[in-house]
């Protein structure tokens, strides 16, 4: 199957001066099939809204290429790139309150995307932010008020409007529930689920919660200090994790049922990230991994396949060869 969007060693760094450099985000290639959901995990820190934002242009690349259906996107963003790859990328953030302008109305907010493409009279662009306001569980009069006048789950469906309004193919999800409650997380994610299938939208779903992202997605990519370390069905990753990161990770999400969860040995992950500033050779877990051997010291792993011939990629030297391990250094 085709990949709708692809990036290719994606890099991005950010310069502190003084020769120290953030790693934010460091050579990841990943490649989106239309119409699929990938869910992105990992720790605070581990660079996932990074790499969202940098994918749809919000943050200059350092390195590396991220294609929409086929054709390469710039390297930095200007307003004529702006306004034209922002009828097929799109965006819905993290905080439903920061990410909207309070000076600004929900219909200004919503329909400002129209404003800005051109080829729409005032009295279109009214009624397409009426439309939206009620596809997303809103009333069309709610468009004249002011985003303080919501809850936090009402402002996150104001957000989803404004980024679907334009009709994108793609749709990134910066953690769109880590800042509701569960209640409310429900609700969203059941929203998202039936406009990507009437709209027949391609997602990548950012978030902290394994089990949610494993729910809505059909491949789960899990993400450490920058770089994938494991890529694979959602079920698989979920439920046959192979990256010691990723064992971890699972073993650390509570379960849902209490009985089950009392009896659970639940395994956290030790100590921190390390800092991402000029970051060395060597796996990047090796610090905090309990399997650690001496060649993850010295030599980087790559994401490749395992050698079962399956669709799993892991970054790990106990599945590489020693072969390919001699060669790497």
């Amino acid at each position: 199957m085709s990949a709708l969007v692809e990036t290719i060693e994606l890099t991005k760094h950010f310069a502190m001066g003084r020769g120290r450099t953030v790693h934010a985000v460091d050579g990841v290639s990943l490649a989106i099939a239309e119409r699929e959901v990938v869910g992105l995990v990992g720790e605070s820190g581990s660079g996932k809204s990074t790499f969202g934002r940098t994918l749809v242009g919000l943050h200059a690349k350092t390195a590396g290429e991220v294609r929409f259906a086929g054709e390469a996107l710039p390297s930095s963003y200007g307003p004529a790139d702006f306004r034209r790859h922002a009828a097929n990328m799109q965006m819905i953030f993290q905080d439903p309150y920061s990410s909207l302008n309070p000076r600004m109305t929900v219909g200004e907010i919503i329909g400002e995307g129209l404003r800005l493409a051109g080829g729409q009279g005032r009295a279109q662009i009214r009624a397409a932010v009426a439309d939206w306001l009620a596809r997303v569980g809103l009333e069309p009069q709610h468009a004249s008020r002011y985003p303080h006048e919501f809850s936090g789950g009402q402002r996150q469906r104001v957000g989803i409007a404004r980024a679907l309004i334009l009709k994108p193919r793609f749709v990134v999800c910066d953690e769109p529930i880590s800042a509701l409650d569960v209640s409310v997380q429900a609700q969203i994610v059941r929203l998202l689920g039936d406009l990507k299938a009437s709209l027949g939208l391609t997602l990548l779903f950012i978030a902290h919660d394994l089990s949610m992202v494993r729910y809505v997605s059909d491949r789960m990519a899990v993400m450490y200090l920058g770089s994938l370390v494991e890529i694979g069905t959602a079920d698989d990753v979920y439920f046959r994790p192979k990256h010691p990161y990723t064992e971890i990770l699972i073993g650390s999400n509570p379960e849902p049922n209490p009985r089950t969860e009392r009896r659970r040995v639940a395994v956290a992950v030790t100590g921190e990230i390390p800092s991402p500033v000029n970051i060395g050779a060597g796996c990047r877990f090796a610090s905090r991994c309990p399997k650690v051997m001496e060649v993850c010291r010295r030599v980087t792993p790559r994401l490749e396949p395992l050698a079962d011939g399956g669709a799993r990629r892991v970054a790990c030297h106990l599945y590489t060869s020693p072969a390919a391990i001699s060669g790497s250094t």
